[in-house]
Order: structure tokens, then C-alpha cells, then sequence
């Protein structure tokens, strides 16, 4: 059993990431208060066809309430633009995660999960600038961990080419139990390349949420 000290607990605390749609926070999800938001993104048709989670709320709040009485190894958060709830993320140790048995895992490695849910926010950028801002912070206040990954669907295109604007690097491709994924990987060692450039959402009209 992990203790709740091996999560990503503190988010919180990780304070305001400025992006170029607007000032992104995360805080912990809070159930019930957050249940009926995050069941309606779940039953977009986009989201569920790779979620897998749409039905009754009852369906959400099983897969959140897990993580929340678990042992602080996943921590699903609500994504916060100027104050708006607006995405569903969860960070999580990939290297105590299932996931550890598919790549080669380094001690500490944080893993991502998003959902940018409503749906007239996708296709904007607005993933790629998000992921890129997180990332920069999960680096920052994790001095131990030196990779952050994610395993998006293959066939999630939208969601592989945000993270890689946002400054992953495909890594492989993995079978695991549920899906064929994408391996995407962003290495501290990236931020000390000179050819290093930020990544934003190009023009923004005022931001509405994705599923990155």
C-alpha cells in the first residue's frame, strides 16, 4: 500500500499557471458538488468514446470516489480558466500506476489525464497550451520527478497532437489492457535545450473547455 505522501497531493498549492487563454488553476474534485458537471462532460459523445464512462452519474462518481479513498497515488482535479471550471484532469505516480509495466518507468514519473469538456473549447489550441503550462508546473514542484507521460488512444489524434505541441515527445506505442496508446513523454532535460519555445493557444476567443 502507498502512502497518500507518494501522490500528487498539494495541488492546491501549486497556485495560478498563466497561459495565453487566461489564468488555469487546478483544485481537487469535490463529490457531490462536482458530480453532475463531470457526468455531463462523460456523456459527450466525443468524450465517452474514449472515456468509456458515460450513463448515470453513478457511472463518474465510482471512477472519481476511487481515486478519492485510494492511497493518494491519483488525484482527479477540476481545471479552473479564469475561475470557470472547464477540463477534468488526473495526475497521477506513473511509476506506481499499472501503466509502470508497459514502459520503462522512472521513480517519480507523474502521468496526465484531460478532459477539456465543453465541447465548443476543442480544436482551439487550448489543450496544448494547458498541458504545456501544467507540465511546467508538475517540473517545477516535483523537483524528484524528472518525466511527465501520458498514454492517449491512438486513434484520440486531436489529443496526441496536443501533447505534442505542448512539448511531448512520442515515446513507443503501447498494448495495454483497454487500448493501443501513444507513449507521450516531456523530459526535464527539454527545458535546457536553447531551442526551446512556448507554446500558446494562437488566437483565443474567450476560452470554452476540451478533451484534449
Amino acid at each position: 500500500m502507498t502512502s497518500r505522501a507518494s501522490g500528487p497531493d498539494g495541488v492546491a498549492g501549486w497556485g495560478a499557471m498563466p497561459t495565453g487563454a487566461g489564468e488555469f488553476r487546478l483544485r481537487p474534485v469535490r463529490l457531490p458538488a462536482d458530480l453532475e458537471r463531470l457526468a455531463g462532460w462523460m456523456n459527450d459523445p466525443e468524450t465517452a468514446a474514449f472515456w468509456e464512462l458515460a450513463g448515470p452519474a453513478a457511472t463518474t462518481e465510482r471512477h472519481v470516489r476511487a481515486q478519492l479513498d485510494g492511497d493518494g497515488r491519483s488525484l482527479p482535479c477540476l481545471g479552473l480558466l479564469d475561475g470557470t471550471p472547464m477540463s477534468y484532469w488526473e495526475i497521477y505516480r506513473a511509476d506506481l500506476d499499472p501503466l509502470a509495466a508497459h514502459y520503462p518507468a522512472r521513480p517519480h514519473d507523474t502521468g496526465l489525464h484531460l478532459l477539456l469538456g465543453p465541447a465548443d473549447s476543442r480544436g482551439r489550441g487550448l489543450g496544448a497550451a494547458l498541458l504545456a503550462a501544467l507540465a511546467d508546473r508538475i517540473l517545477r514542484v516535483r523537483p524528484r520527478c524528472g518525466r511527465v507521460v501520458a498514454e492517449p488512444d491512438v486513434r484520440n489524434v486531436r489529443s496526441v497532437r496536443a501533447f505534442e505541441r505542448a512539448g511531448f515527445s512520442r515515446a513507443a506505442e503501447l498494448d495495454l489492457p483497454d487500448k493501443r496508446a501513444a507513449l507521450m513523454v516531456r523530459d526535464r532535460d527539454r527545458d535546457r535545450r536553447p531551442d526551446r519555445r512556448s507554446v500558446g493557444p494562437g488566437p483565443v476567443t474567450r476560452p470554452r473547455p476540451t478533451t484534449a
